[in-house]
């Protein structure tokens, strides 16, 4: 399944956009497609990052379907 994932901060910097498609089998994780992004920048340290489905926190371990908003969120600094 091809999945549009929403980028922050560090991943959007590294990755150089704000979205990105992946595809993904049809019985992906969270973890699944963060490792999908990830791919897409294989000599990057990105860091570890809260993943959001449908605006809702999600585990590593949480099922994705077709048409799920995915978002990853690493830690951000500020002051």
């Amino acid at each position: 399944m091809q999945l549009n994932v929403l980028l922050f901060a560090s991943y959007a910097e590294v990755i150089g956009a704000h979205a990105v498609a992946v595809s993904v089998p049809d019985t992906a994780t969270v973890g699944d497609v963060v490792a999908a992004v990830r791919a897409l920048v294989p000599d990057s340290e990105l860091p570890p990052a809260l993943v959001a489905v449908n605006q809702v926190y999600a585990q590593p371990s949480q099922l994705v379907c077709e048409g799920d908003e995915v978002a990853i969120i690493p830690p951000v600094a500020g002051g």
